[in-house]
């Protein structure tokens, strides 16, 4: 059974199941996700814990197996909670999570919640991912996304008491906030805390979250493709100082830019000749928030544009290299951010009614 993490605490107010599965890359969510139900299960008498981290291949699953069908000498119910922190029970771990699972349901005295990281579609079609599926209840903790953190800050500082400003007072507020914490939920979370301690409940001014608010953002090259391919100049900017600042590899980010460059030459000379957009992008292995934003770039990017973009990035290949070219940066992460702009500018452009592009010079200057 598949569940929301936005349909948990209704879910559990209707009766505990004896066993959930959480898996998500967004470890503040998964914590609380996994907090509720342990209360929810201390509420109806599951007194005892017992912890269980599969640490490598070696792990030894009958105690797991054990756990469960062991009663306690201190309480009735018991908590088993097993952490794979790697996504990966191998083997023997298949097998006694199916195990696990089948028994699950003739087990009331045991509740039994396994935590994993975020997992790829082949794991989770796999015959231990489909046992938990099938005899307990899951749920898919996604993180939060840029556009939608805005709005999960109002709903965090609304359960503590405060707001912003209604209005464009209040949008500018939260949008400095989301800054300040993209990609990095659990210290957005601690900065949210440390409102409620500094000011008292009600309307939270744009100088006071100025004030308080430390930037903690964390980027990532996969997110920095996000924001190039959706326009977004700003954001491409901030993301890429932040990640100089954290030692990104330059030859990573090239990569991460380069690559979509070609993604998108591919499925261009796939629509060229005749084949449909879905079926072009599906061919590249494009889905997902990508799909999207590749359906928004493409009508935007003329063939000559991406011709220019590809030599452009090949350039740049040479430059993180080490070599140097005229009319480009010496600096490796200034002919990076140039790359990043072209394309983001080419992205954001108003889509072209007819073919064009601007001289390459023009365009990378």
């Amino acid at each position: 059974m598949q569940l929301a993490p936005a349909q948990l605490s209704q879910h559990l107010q209707r009766g505990l199941k004896p066993l959930y599965t959480l898996h998500g890359d967004e470890p503040l969510l998964i914590q609380e996700a996994g907090d509720t139900i342990r209360a929810a299960a201390r509420a109806q008498g599951y007194t005892e814990r017992t912890v269980h981290t599969v640490a490598g291949a070696n792990f030894d699953w009958s105690e797991v197996l054990a756990a469960g069908g062991s009663l306690s000498l201190f309480a009735d119910r018991q908590i088993v909670e097993v952490r794979i922190p790697s996504g990966k029970p191998g083997k023997e771990g298949s097998a006694a999570l199916q195990q696990l699972a089948s028994h699950a349901q003739g087990a009331e005295s045991v509740l039994t919640l396994v935590l994993l990281p975020r997992l790829d579609k082949a794991t989770r079609s796999g015959a231990w991912f489909a046992a938990l599926e099938s005899f307990g209840v899951t749920l898919q903790v996604d993180a939060v996304e840029r556009a939608a953190l805005p709005a999960w800050i109002a709903q965090r500082l609304q359960a503590q008491g405060q707001r912003v400003a209604t209005g464009e007072a209040g949008q500018r507020a939260l949008q400095f906030f989301a800054d300040r914490v993209e990609g990095n939920l659990l210290a957005a979370h601690q900065e949210i805390q440390k409102l409620a301690l500094l000011y008292p409940q009600g309307e939270l001014t744009f100088e006071q979250i100025e004030r308080a608010v430390l930037n903690v953002a964390r980027y990532d090259v996969f997110k920095l493709s996000e924001a190039v391919l959706g326009g977004q100049t700003g954001r491409v900017l901030r993301m890429l100082d932040g990640l100089q600042a954290e030692g990104e590899a330059e030859v990573l980010v090239h990569y991460t830019l380069a690559e979509d460059i070609r993604a998108l030459c591919r499925v261009k000379d796939a629509l060229q000749a005749g084949r449909p957009l879905p079926m072009a992008l599906r061919e590249q292995r494009i889905w997902g928030l990508r799909e999207r934003l590749f359906e928004r770039a493409l009508p935007r990017l003329p063939g000559t544009t991406l011709s220019n973009l590809l030599y452009a990035a090949h350039q740049v290949d040479g430059i993180v290299k080490g070599l140097k070219l005229p009319d480009w940066p010496l600096d490796n992460w200034q002919a990076l951010q140039r790359l990043a702009l072209a394309l983001c500018s080419a992205c954001a452009a108003v889509p072209a009614k007819t073919p064009g592009a601007p001289a390459r010079a023009r365009m990378l200057a």
